[in-house]
């Protein structure tokens, strides 16, 4: 057993993770999983290859969140904010802006020593400066080391275990609580404790009148492929600290509904994978051989999708499913 890492290393160790998924979807897109032309500015490309059931997994990650993000925003006819907790090098942004699917304003929220680096990335890459610009109106763009906002993109540096810190920031960058939001976590509030992302989720839901959550995160952690997964991260000095509601579906539902969320859903990966476009996945399972078909199922059944909405207006966001 790996001995406890302290909070800094901790921390260290969650900050980590950022750039391993980062890594790991920038090799699916040059094998040709999807398209992302701005990934490669935020991200070295992978020293070895990394495994086809890995690849797939991730093409499932980021349809399945992508679909339920463009349900959210055709509901809402795009006026509306994003909030993405613990962003990353997320290029979400830029491909909205592509696609014209911007919402009103889209905010990021990571550790400030992350948001440091992406602001650095993007002040010196002008594939990635030049859409926010294009997209800026009004006043002079604010940026330094730890924040950057323009009209229609933010990034924050907070802490999201803080929520009143993390409002505190989002309202000075213009957050606006009566516009439909949809906040955004993938494989964040899992290293959370309980009650952390308890505070965080009942922030979200009290704080906004019309909303949707879209979680993406660990599932039947309790069994031996589960337990398998903590260990392997433990040795990394990862600790997930809100594992433990991580046991099932039920309770990754229960936490939502426990915490002021309504029409809480939960699928598991293999099941989001099955709802995808079937001719595209043909397309993405023909580019490598998968010797691994069974460790594939079982990774994909320990990851999950979770939504849950709160709809004052009745834009009809209960309705939105795969």
């Amino acid at each position: 057993m790996a001995a406890a890492a302290g909070p800094d290393e901790a921390d260290e160790a969650v900050r980590g993770t950022c750039e391993d998924a980062s890594v790991c979807k920038r090799f699916a897109v040059s094998v040709g999983y999807w398209e992302d032309p701005y990934i490669q500015y935020f991200v070295r490309q992978a020293k070895e290859r990394k495994a086809p059931e890995i690849n797939r997994g991730y093409y499932a990650r980021v349809h399945g969140v992508s679909y339920l993000i463009k349900a959210f925003l055709e509901k809402t006819e795009c006026n509306c904010q994003i909030v993405n907790l613990g962003a990353g090098m997320d290029t979400l942004f830029w491909r909205l802006k592509d696609e014209n699917l911007l919402p009103r304003k889209y905010f990021e929220v990571d550790f400030p020593m992350i948001v440091a680096r992406k602001i650095h990335n993007i002040k010196s890459k002008p594939p990635l400066s030049k859409p926010i610009m294009e997209s800026h109106s009004g006043d002079s763009l604010l940026i330094d080391s730890h924040s950057l906002d323009s009209s229609r993109y933010s990034i924050v540096g907070a802490d999201l275990r803080f929520s009143s810190d993390l409002e505190e920031k989002l309202k000075k960058h213009s957050l606006d609580i009566h516009l439909p939001t949809l906040l955004v976590a993938e494989c964040v509030l899992v290293y959370m404790t309980p009650q952390q992302s308890a505070n965080l989720l009942k922030w979200a839901a009290s704080t906004f009148p019309v909303a949707m959550v879209i979680n993406y995160e660990q599932v039947n952690m309790r069994d031996r492929f589960g337990q398998i997964m903590i260990e392997n991260l433990q040795r990394r000095q990862c600790n997930l600290a809100g594992v433990e509601l991580c046991s099932s579906l039920d309770s990754q539902r229960e936490r939502l509904l426990l915490n002021g969320w309504e029409n809480a859903r939960a699928i598991d990966m293999m099941k989001v994978y099955s709802f995808l476009p079937q001719a595209d996945v043909k397309r993405i399972e023909a580019l490598e051989f998968l010797d691994e078909k069974e460790l594939f199922e079982q990774l994909m059944q320990h990851y999950c999708i979770c939504w849950a909405s709160k709809d004052s207006s009745n834009l009809g966001l209960a309705n939105v499913d795969f």
